[in-house]
């Protein structure tokens, strides 16, 4: 399945390996359409730093940001979620299809350096069901992310 995902990760020069599912109701469905470990699935989510200045965290399933984290890493003292119409603006993707792979603009990345601890991870491919297996380091390269903690077990929410 092609989507600006698919062709942005190759065009990066990376090895990818597309799995299309079924679309999941949730993340611990998602991975086990997928047949990966919830901590290799990784949900790309759209935050906003200011008016049309936004970036992608990358968090493992089963974690959540930690927002007091994530401002000190990015040295700013205020950060919101977009709406869902403002994050497609954003990205040209819809909700449970984001990912920083083929994004209308490139804005900057932030993988939870949890998520770069598995070898190979999974990552929303462009469209619903659509998903992206490939090592986390090739992820960090190129995504040109910064990793840092960012993240808490979501079960401490």
């Amino acid at each position: 399945m092609e989507t600006p995902a698919t062709v942005a990760a190759r065009d990066a020069g990376i090895d990818f390996e597309v799995v299309v599912t079924e679309r999941p109701s949730s993340a611990e469905e998602s991975a086990r359409l997928q047949g990966v470990a919830l901590s290799q699935l990784l949900r790309s989510i759209v935050v906003r730093k200011g008016q049309d200045d936004y970036l992608f965290v990358l968090i493992p399933g089963g974690r959540n940001i930690d927002w007091p984290k994530l401002r000190a890493a990015l040295g700013v003292k205020r950060l919101s979620l977009p709406d869902e119409h403002e994050a497609r603006e954003a990205t040209g993707y819809e909700r449970g299809a984001i990912t920083p792979f083929g994004s209308s603009s490139p804005w900057p990345v932030v993988a939870d350096q949890a998520a770069t601890q598995e070898e190979r991870i999974a990552i929303g491919g462009g469209a619903r069901g659509v998903n992206l297996h490939m090592s986390s380091a090739d992820l960090v390269l190129a995504t040109g992310a910064t990793v840092a903690d960012v993240s808490r077990a979501a079960d401490l929410d």
